[in-house]
């Protein structure tokens, strides 16, 4: 079984990039297991997992593609939350989707992609949104 951690926020191009990437691993229909995880910051209205539109349709992506999908919400620091996930999970990958940036603004990733990269003890894979089409 491949396990990987999908971090995911509020904008749907870069879930649905994310989901697609994770579909064209190898095998993915038969032994990938996504955990798509959301992290709320502060959630003082208690919102779940299932309310947030970007979670959906990644779930939709996947699930067309007949990848197992599991579903965690957090509260707290995005990119802590995604490194604890993947360790708790014993993810054999993190995925995260990079955000557009100007030429300057490319030397540096964003800052939660960033400290996931620095923090994380297991491959990272970070795509782009340029092929959620």
């Amino acid at each position: 079984m491949f396990t990987v951690v999908v971090g995911i926020d509020t904008d749907t191009d870069r879930a649905v990039s994310q989901a697609k990437t994770v579909a064209q691993i190898p095998c993915a229909t038969s032994e990938v297991t996504a955990i798509l995880l959301h992290d709320f910051g502060e959630n003082p209205q208690g919102g779940t997992v299932e309310q947030v539109g970007a979670i959906r349709r990644a779930r939709e992506v996947l699930e067309d593609a007949a990848v197992d999908v599991e579903l965690e919400g957090t509260s707290g620091d995005p990119a802590t939350a995604i490194v604890r996930a993947a360790d708790r999970h014993d993810a054999d990958r993190i995925v995260l989707a990079g955000r557009k940036r100007t030429p300057t603004g490319k030397v540096l990733f964003g800052s939660v992609t960033q400290a996931v990269i620095l923090n994380a003890t297991r491959p990272v894979l970070v795509c782009s949104t340029d092929d959620a089409d």
